[in-house]
């Protein structure tokens, strides 16, 4: 189980992204489907987080190769591509993610534009990581085909949605330890391709609970997150207000 621990984030503030992506963390995933980056706000962070060599990923508004396109000529080491329904849509998601012969990502990236030479077609293809989410009832009865999908290079849990798809509770999903059960499938899915599994936990307490079902690979905690705790850290030191 790989340990990798990183910041989910909504914000397109550059000078935030880049406080959080320095931190600490392992990595920084900005989120298109439901944060603030539009395709300016991605070039802007993109321009940022690869001049300052921070490592991060882009979830994607949907299985859209223009959006998995942009996400990685800004720079992303990865793609986290949600709304995933079965294995044609991961093959769709993986084609766009590599250029040819490996796919049919279109040459485009921006980092010349920084001064900044593009890797070749060859070392991006190996480099690139592309994550299909598992969130919907379709992923889940076709985990195995889309593990085996190529150029699928790891599956990522989305609990809250995958609840919602099963007409169950976050804490009833991560309660279930049996072999059958949905993370324990999506784990044995990827473990038996090689794969890696990641997963949005949002805190460390769900995160401790994920990787007790074997997920390493994880966001460990939200920016909204860590500036709550930052400020409920600061008042605690202060102490209680005088009377």
């Amino acid at each position: 189980m790989e340990d990798s621990r990183g910041i989910w984030t909504m914000t397109a503030d550059v000078d935030l992204l880049l406080r959080l992506a320095g931190s600490g963390v392992d990595w920084v995933a900005l989120d298109a489907q439901h944060g603030a980056l539009d395709r300016a706000a991605l070039h802007a962070a993109g321009r940022a987080l690869t001049s300052a060599h921070h490592p991060f990923l882009v979830r994607v508004p949907a299985v859209d190769p223009a959006w998995i396109g942009a996400a990685l000529d800004a720079g992303a080491h990865g793609v986290v591509v949600p709304s995933v329904t079965g294995a044609g849509d991961a093959e769709r998601a993986a084609l766009a993610s590599r250029y040819p012969p490996l796919g049919d990502r279109s040459w485009g990236p921006w980092s010349p534009m920084w001064g900044v030479d593009a890797p070749d077609t060859a070392t991006a293809n190996e480099v690139v990581r592309c994550w299909a989410m598992v969130e919907t009832v379709g992923a889940l009865d076709e985990v195995e085909q889309i593990a085996a999908t190529p150029g699928v290079d790891g599956l990522f849990v989305g609990p809250l949605d995958l609840a919602l798809a099963l007409g169950t509770t976050v804490d009833a999903l991560l309660d279930d330890v049996s072999p059958e059960g949905p993370l324990a499938r999506v784990v044995a899915a990827a473990d038996r391709q090689g794969i890696l599994v990641g997963a949005f936990a949002g805190s460390p307490a769900v995160a401790r609970r994920l990787r007790a079902h074997g997920i390493g690979f994880l966001a460990v905690t939200t920016d909204a997150g860590v500036v709550a705790a930052g400020v409920r850290a600061v008042l605690d030191e202060l102490g209680p207000r005088e009377a």
